[in-house]
């Protein structure tokens, strides 16, 4: 990768101490952070597998109990309660018993539901999981294609802007379902602009939106690629090392100059990347992996609380990488809390 007076970072620096950490957790209740996206619910249904069925040869599921989380930008506002911050949920939902179940399961995670506009002719996005034991057997998607009309978007942003004066950064959580559009992501990005405050934002490439001067993008590796518009033929165990994925992160920044690129890598943890210094690589801390759904939403939800709270870059890089390999341990879109995120850097 081309950079100019690129200099290592200080080993000093690559470290995030107890007191330092607990600095930072102890910040995060005076943080209120603006989550705007698609919003789901996710429906667990549990049991197990005995049998063949004589019908067709897919496998029975016995039942044995059910559960129903927040999902999609839904799961990164209770992410950012659940480390002790406070959030409020912009986006939009029916007018049914789902978003009645998601509205009751936010309050409960103390997340703010001002921001969820019950729009007239859509169903509340809904994903229902049969897992039986350890292993997911299919997953049926329940929701409205296409995107969230004009009305709808305009009382979004009328509630939007009666807080964003007074919170500390926003998150866009962009999952494919309708809400985040080009009209949308301007408006947001124009009101962060005036106000001063820092946005981030989880792309899904298949939108094609201008994603150009945010403060944070968190793209995977599949996406990081297909941002770039490039082909991932090279897979090489030392991300440093990784020539394509240099090249990639290089564009990124160069074409859509984000403040920061975070780019999540799975078993091979993090690269956090900034024009014109060396990328740093974060390599992962997860112990066992059980279920990596909902670990983006961790990672950008924990690193823009650790840098609203006054975490320098790699702070909230290591931080949300501790975040994350505790999630990914934890079966079914999960939190961390403050505890276990001490007991991660323990261990």
């Amino acid at each position: 990768m081309a950079r100019k007076h690129a200099q290592p970072v200080p080993k000093s620096q690559v470290q995030l101490p107890p007191g330092r950490l607990r600095e930072l957790l102890g910040g995060f209740p005076d943080v209120h952070i603006l989550v705007v996206g698609d919003v789901m619910l996710d429906h667990f249904i549990w049991g197990r597998v005995t049998r063949i069925s004589p019908e067709a040869p897919v496998p029975v599921v016995e039942f044995e109990r059910e559960s129903f989380m927040p999902g999609g930008a839904a799961n990164v506002a209770r992410n950012l309660t659940a480390l002790g911050g406070r959030s409020t949920l912009f986006g939009a939902v029916g007018r049914d018993a789902d978003a009645a179940r998601l509205h009751a399961l936010l309050k409960l995670e103390h997340v703010g539901c001002r921001g969820l506009v019950g729009s007239p002719g859509r169903l509340t996005a809904t994903k229902m999981r049969i897992v039986a034991g350890q292993q997911q057997v299919t997953r049926l998607d329940r929701e409205t294609h296409g995107e969230l009309d004009a009305v709808s978007t305009t009382v979004l942003l009328r509630r939007l802007d009666t807080l964003l004066p007074k919170a500390d950064a926003v998150i866009v959580g962009d999952y494919g379902k309708g809400v985040v559009n080009q009209p949308l992501l301007d408006a947001v990005r124009e009101r962060c602009r005036v106000h001063g405050k820092w946005l981030s934002l989880d792309p899904k490439p298949v939108h094609h939106l201008d994603l150009q001067g945010l403060s944070l993008l968190t793209p995977n590796r599949k996406e990081a690629f297909e941002l770039a518009g490039l082909s991932d033929t090279t897979r090489v165990a030392d991300p440093m090392a990784d020539t394509q994925l240099m090249r990639v992160a290089n564009h990124l920044l160069q074409s859509l100059r984000p403040a920061l690129l975070l780019v999540t890598l799975g078993e091979h943890g993090m690269l956090l990347c900034q024009r014109e210094q060396t990328p740093f690589h974060i390599p992962t801390v997860a112990q066992e992996v059980f279920d990596v759904s909902g670990a983006g939403d961790t990672v950008i939800g924990s690193f823009t609380l650790a840098i609203a709270a006054g975490a320098s870059p790699i702070e909230a890089a290591i931080l949300s990488n501790h975040a994350a390999g505790v999630v990914v341990g934890k079966v079914g879109t999960a939190t961390v809390t403050p505890a276990e995120l001490i007991t991660s850097f323990r261990e």
